[in-house]
């Protein structure tokens, strides 16, 4: 007699794909066996014992005799508990326990089960969704999942809480519940204000320009003069998330360790590790070439306080991201590729005590250790960093009621026109400009040419700076919304290079 196959489609996770997989189970005379095969990780080996125990606990019989779950293609590694709820159904469906509806369409199952039955939540849904949902698929997942499900397909999705009410879908018994009501959007942005930073012109004013043309900024100044307070702040002053942008946001963070959360989606991301974070931890890696900090703040702020105390590899791990906005993560049985075109602002002390050139604290570093301190930032890094501004201590005079300067709410406004002419004139943000966009869109006329020219005499600027002082000079231009670059937008770009000019400085003889 030959033993009869029930098959069942089910997504595996390889980095931001979700590769079909068809979890295939067959029955056959012999020994009381269970056995997985398909290259599954040591979590989808344990699976047995939990679906043994879901289906009696449901009243079913477990088979006697030599189970095989077979998970296709075998070449894809497996992980995690989401093949659990198709294993549970294909066994039924072999032993003849269950028979689908004749009318049952193509349906993919997800769900870890409890040893009572219960189908708890799995990570990963919302890229199976939308990969479910390209090709024409319905879904079956648990409820904790359903709303992150219905935003990666929008379409037909159902949940179910146990596995007995997944057998009377199944059968055509029962219906199960659809997609939830759509989740509002914000209307008005509720984080901190920038009224609450007192003072700090120039920082609030390279902050703003930061944000209109999604720059890089490295605040530097002593402690508590408010670095971490202006960068916890731009998210606010940047445009909503596009909506295919934010599918881009939750499918990376569905691809991380820590899952997607719903409750999330459509928030600009910003995130901030700490100074001990390793290699991995920032630019991706692990078993799995999980995605990193990075790749976790695409479309939005990558925020390193404390750059100075960052390991020298860790920094120089950023230097290839920022340049193409991608980061390939690669290992011994995967490789993935994540987008990481995010925003990086950093901050840091100017001195391991944090007060030179501090005129109301005295400095007690010597001259070496404050060049040891700056040497862990390397040159090459500083170069792709288009912005660095000096951040003072504050004075008695910047907690005066009239220093609060602009809102949130009108700096954003600005922000947002600025975004608007960029996007109708180039299709990008300017930092985002090409070769060929820079000789179109950046042109300074001759007295900005002549400056320009001076400053990469002076101040021994390489190519690639010469690069992004246009790109701020552009940037600068569309917040006064003026069609040409001048010498005065480009003398304030040179100007927002603060560590150019000491660098220049400590080089003359």
């Amino acid at each position: 007699m030959v033993p009869s196959v029930a098959r069942l489609p089910c997504r595996a996770q390889v980095g931001l794909s979700a590769p079909l997989v068809q979890v295939e189970v067959t029955l056959a005379s012999g020994l009381p066996v269970f056995y997985i095969v398909g290259l599954p990780a040591t979590v989808v080996k344990e699976s047995r014992e939990r679906v043994r125990a879901a289906l009696l606990s449901c009243g079913f019989e477990f088979p006697a005799g030599r189970i095989v779950v077979n998970l296709a293609p075998a070449e894809i590694p497996k992980e995690g508990g989401r093949f659990e709820l198709p294993m549970a159904l294909g066994i039924l469906m072999a032993s003849g326990q269950l028979v689908p509806r004749a009318d049952a369409p193509t349906c993919e199952l997800y769900g870890e089960l409890g040893l009572g039955g219960e189908i708890r939540s799995v990570r990963g849904v919302l890229l199976a969704a939308a990969h479910a949902h390209r090709d024409g698929h319905q879904l079956i997942v648990p409820l904790d999942n359903l709303e992150e499900a219905v935003i990666g397909a929008g379409g037909s999705v159902h949940a179910a809480g146990h596995l007995s009410e997944v057998c009377a879908y199944w059968s055509g018994r029962a219906m199960l519940p659809g997609r939830p009501a759509p989740r509002p959007a914000p209307d008005t942005w509720r984080g901190p204000e920038m009224t609450d930073v007192r003072g700090q012109l120039q920082a609030k004013r390279a902050l703003l320009i930061a944000a209109a043309g999604s720059h890089s900024l490295l605040m530097m100044g002593p402690p508590g003069s408010g670095k971490s307070m202006l960068a916890q702040r731009l998210p606010g002053l940047l445009p909503p998330l596009t909506e295919a942008e934010a599918l881009d946001c939750a499918a990376i963070a569905s691809a991380s360790a820590a899952g997607f959360s719903a409750g999330t989606f459509g928030c600009r991301p910003f995130r901030s590790p700490h100074h001990t974070a390793s290699a991995a931890a920032l630019v991706g890696g692990g078993a799995r070439a999980r995605p990193g900090e990075i790749s976790l703040a695409h479309h939005g702020v990558l925020f390193l306080d404390e750059l100075s105390e960052f390991d020298r590899r860790v920094l120089e791990a950023l230097r290839e991201p920022l340049e193409s906005g991608i980061v390939t993560v690669s290992r011994a049985a995967v490789h993935a590729e994540y987008p990481a075109r995010f925003q990086l602002i950093a901050a840091l002390n100017p001195c391991p005590c944090g007060h030179h050139g501090d005129s109301q604290a005295e400095c007690r570093c010597t001259p070496a250790q404050v060049r040891h301190y700056r040497a862990r930032i390397s040159g090459p890094l500083l170069d792709r960093l288009d912005m660095h501004v000096e951040v003072p201590r504050l004075t008695s005079g910047d907690f005066n009621e009239g220093a609060r300067g602009e809102c949130t709410a009108l700096l954003a406004e600005r922000v947002a026109a600025a975004r608007a002419r960029q996007l109708e004139r180039q299709g990008c943000c300017n930092a985002c400009l090409t070769e060929a966009q820079l000789d179109r869109w950046c042109v300074p006329d001759p007295g900005g040419r002549a400056l320009l020219d001076q400053a990469m005499c002076r101040l021994r600027l390489s190519a690639r700076v010469r690069q992004r002082v246009l790109k701020l000079a552009r940037t600068i231009a569309d917040l006064e919304a003026e069609p040409g670059l001048t010498a005065r937008h480009v003398g304030e770009a040179v100007m927002l290079r603060c560590l150019d000019r000491e660098r220049a400085t400590s080089a003359c003889p």
